[in-house]
Parts: structure tokens; sequence; C-alpha cells
């Protein structure tokens, strides 16, 4: 037998037993209970090696997990793909690394290095700035600046003194008579720089006016900038204010003509704006007004956007994906449906389908974005899941699609703000949703597979309290497996008892309750 497939991604929701402020076990979630006691269930790896990862001390995140979801298969993915290529030294025969170190001694300019700085391993790492700030001496640049964007989400909220100060004693070990480091401006990755599917434009136009311009409230150090601004407003870090480096008046080091720029993210999502700001300042940029347009070379760690060919120039190749679950289903004909809102409606079409913005077929491929409010999540914690569930459940009663996927960002985008209670609203929000997803799939006769790309929601309070005695809020993804239930599915369905499985599994197990023979390249299926 065979039935159509529902997908349903829980973006966020871990499931463990442990509670260190666990929103997930403690929500009233009678949908997901059901189903992960009453229905075939496992807890499947989203981390690590499960998902292209260099550890298994390496948390997963919604871009690696949603590759492995729609491709079946593992590939070395982020941090590892980076670090193959910097051990390798293959990172600095690239022609992007080769053509920014040129243009700086060609025009006597200076290398710039934007990027997060932590470790979190999601879309930087500070080794990887490191390794290349050292290696800009051995290539004999003279100045090199960095402009720092802090993280408070992938790691510990209020860590970024730790790495300000790593930075620094690496600069100070660099610098001499022939060599200048320095950083340049900084700021909340929340605040500026950092957006992602054009969701808030401002946030790039404050970046620009901090690293390109110089323009901002001005601090001799990064330290002093970050300690003030906190003393001011109690911010955290991924929501502290743009600021710029400086003396008298005068920037550390703005971008300028002749200058190279290199952004050291190796995670896509939030790195693609900054990138049409770049490669497209001279070609029809209107996202808002520059002021300034340096000549400048510009390169990505990545390429972020395969499809777009953005940036142009990049210093890692990203991995080849084939074989994707999308690309299999429309050689056989089979439609499919995609929709979240837009936090998420990149992670079930441009990561889903392999990193690819296009379609494999317009006719056999329907995607649906719902436009996310731009408000503080904690706020709203229902989100759009409710227009997300509206538009699914006419997909499928509409009959015409034998493969429907969505994403809930409720569990990771609220449970990012660190809010316990807001994080409940959140997880009790999708399982509300199950109910009418499940209903419908019961009118239709269609199977439903429920899961989550990665945990985060499920442990929501860090080592440690605050002054007043409150638990510390943790506001990173954590290490814990995922559900994966299977509601509906055909007559006899089991999943298997042995082995360990993973993200990579679930295609695998889509095509096989779609009624065909997975592909030799993929890993196996999750049932019997």
């Amino acid at each position: 037998m065979s039935k159509p497939v529902v997908l349903v991604v829980m973006d966020g929701v871990g499931w463990t037993p442990k509670d260190k402020g666990n929103a997930v076990l403690h929500a009233y979630k009678p949908q997901l209970d059901e189903l992960m006691t009453k229905w075939p269930h496992t807890t499947i790896k989203a981390h690590g090696t499960a998902v292209g990862l260099p550890s298994d001390d390496d948390m997963g995140n919604s871009e690696v997990g949603h590759n492995a979801l729609g491709c079946g298969q593992i590939y070395s993915q982020g941090a590892k793909l980076v670090n193959e290529s910097i051990e390798s030294g293959a990172i600095y025969q690239s022609a992007a690394w080769k053509s920014a170190v040129d243009f700086v001694k060609q025009h006597d300019g200076k290398m710039h290095f934007i990027g997060l700085l932590s470790d979190g391993n999601v879309h930087s790492n500070i080794s990887h700035l490191i390794a290349m700030l050292g290696q800009t001496k051995k290539e004999g640049l003279k100045e090199v600046r960095v402009h720092i964007l802090l993280d408070g989400r992938d790691v510990p909220e209020t860590s970024a003194l730790k790495y300000v100060d790593q930075l620094e004693e690496v600069i100070a070990s660099l610098n001499d008579e022939n060599y200048h480091c320095a950083i340049a401006s900084g700021g909340g990755r929340m605040v500026i720089t950092m957006d992602r599917y054009e969701a808030d434009w401002s946030m790039v136009e404050k970046g620009w006016r901090h690293h390109v311009q110089g323009i901002g409230n001005m601090y001799p150090s990064a330290r002093e900038a970050i300690e003030a601004l906190r003393a001011e407003g109690g911010y955290t870090d991924q929501f502290l204010p743009g600021f710029v480096i400086g003396k008298d008046g005068v920037p550390a080091g703005t971008i300028d003509d002749g200058d190279s720029v290199i952004l050291y993210n190796f995670r896509g999502d939030r790195a693609v704006e900054l990138s049409k700001a770049f490669d497209y300042m001279n070609s029809g940029f209107d996202k808002f007004d520059m002021q300034k347009k340096p000549n400048v070379f510009y390169a990505g760690m990545l390429q972020y956007d395969g499809d777009l060919k953005l940036p142009e120039h990049f210093l890692v190749e990203p991995p080849h994906i084939e074989h994707t679950l999308s690309e299999f289903l429309v050689n056989r004909g089979v439609k499919s449906y995609a929709c979240s809102e837009t936090q998420k409606f990149g992670h079930v079409t441009y990561f889903w389908n392999g990193n690819r913005s296009e379609k494999f077929s317009d006719e056999l491929e329907t995607w649906e974005e719902i436009p996310s409010d731009i408000i503080p999540f904690e706020l709203k914690p229902w989100m759009k899941a409710t227009e997300i569930t509206d538009r699914m459940v006419a997909a499928i009663e509409s009959g015409k699609y034998q493969f429907l996927r969505c994403n809930y960002p409720n569990g990771d985008m609220v449970g990012h703000t660190g809010n316990y209670e807001a994080t409940l609203i959140g997880v009790e929000s999708v399982d509300l949703m199950l109910r009418r997803i499940m209903n419908a799939c019961d009118k239709m006769d269609y199977c439903m597979l429920v899961m989550a790309d990665h945990g985060n929601s499920d442990e929501m309070y860090d080592k440690g309290f605050n002054p007043d005695g409150s638990p510390k809020p943790k506001t990173s993804h954590s290490l814990a497996p995922v559900p994966f239930a299977v509601y509906n599915g055909p007559e006899g369905t089991e999943v298997k008892e042995d082995g360990e499985f993973g993200l990579a599994n679930v295609a695998a197990t889509v095509v096989k309750i779609l009624g065909y023979e997975p592909p030799k390249e993929w890993l196996e299926s999750i049932i019997k």
C-alpha cells in the first residue's frame, strides 16, 4: 500500500526527559504526546555527524537539518567544510582569496573581515577568523580590520567579551611595525547586518553605516563599547546596538576604495543580504541609500546562494548536493507543496532542495510563503502558525498533492529569545495546529510524519543564575534528539527498532510510504 505524505517540521522542538527549562516537556501538547505514545514513533539524531558537522559536540541547525531532510544523505557542512579547507590550505589557494590579497596590495588598501564573533559553529567560528588573520600577515598585508557581530544566541547570551578578549590577544600577538590589525566596528546580530529573507533591510543598512562609513556611536575599544551599552540598556549580546571603534572622532577602519572585504560566516541565510549590497551596489541596488559605494573586492566564506551565484567570489566550494528528494519526486511526476512563514520559508524550499533557489519543476512544485510579522517573537509566540495551517489544510483537502511539507518556526524563533513562558506558548501553538492537520489527513486518508530539525525549546536555561536568583536563559540550540512519529501510515507501518537514525533517514521513509523504492545514494528508511 502507498499513501500521500504530509511532513511537518516543528522547528527547534527537541525530545528529551532532561529538564533544564524544558518548554517542550512542560507544554500542554496533547497531540504530540499522542503521536509519541500511540503511533509508531522514535527519536532521531539532528546534530553533529548526523548532519555533516565536525563532531557530536556541534549543535544542529535549521539549514543543515533541512539539507539532510531534503536529500537523504550526509554532506560535509558549514564548519566541517571550512575546517577541511583551512587544514588543507585549499582556502588560501582559492581564486577568491588570492584576488582579495592581490587587490589590497595593488591598491595599498586594507583587508576587512566581517562576521559573527563566536565559536557557536552555526554561522561562523572564531577559529576560522584567527587562521585567516595569521595568513594575512604571512601574505605581507599591512592593514587589516575586523567588524564583529555579537552572538548571544548560539552561545551564552552575554559571552561576547570572552570572544573579544580572545581576538584582541591574537591581534596583539600579530601586530608589529609592519602589520596593523584592529577591531573597527560591531553590534548585535539581531540589530545590524545579519537580517535574512529580506525581512528587515534596515538591519543591513545599519551595518553598512557602521562597517563601511564608520558612522555610529564611537568608543575607544570593543570591550568599552560592550560594557557601556550593557550598562545603558541592559542588552544581551544579540540585541546590542551597533558601535564604531575610533579615537577623537576618527573611525579605526572604514571600508574604502582599494580595500578587500571578506564575510567569514559560512551559513547562508543571514549572509545573503550583505552579499547583495556589495555585489549589486553598482547594478541597481535599491534596498537603502548607500551614500558611499567604495570600489572593493568582496568575497564570502561560501557561495551563499548557488542559483543567484551570490556572492560572485567565495573562498570555499559548497557541498554539491545531488539526488534530492524533490528531484526524485519530480522525475516521477509527483506533485509537491511547501509552506512556511518568511522566517523558515527558505528552509522548506532553498535548503530542502539542496541549496537551490529555483524549483526543479514549476509545474510539479508549489511553494507558498506567509510573510512573518516584524515584531519580537516573544511578544507574539504563536507567530503565523494558524495561517500556515490554513494553507496546509487547504492544500491537503485539494487532493492535488502527493507530498506536502511545512515548517512551524515557533519552537526555534521564540526559543532563541530566552523567554521561557513565551516559548511554552509557542510550543503549545504548534501542538494545537497539529490536530487540524491530523484531522485533514484523516479526511483525505493521508499519512502524516511529524518531526523537528534540531533542539532548542527543550533547553531554555543555561548554567548559573541571574543576580536576582532567576534561571539564566539559554538562547542557543540544544543537542537533544528530536521526535519522529508516523500518523495514519499504511497498514502495518512499524518503526525499525535497531539502528541509529537521523534526519537524513527521513527522505527514504517518505518515498517508501509513497510507494517507491529509495535510491541507493540515500540512507535507509526509518520504517520497516
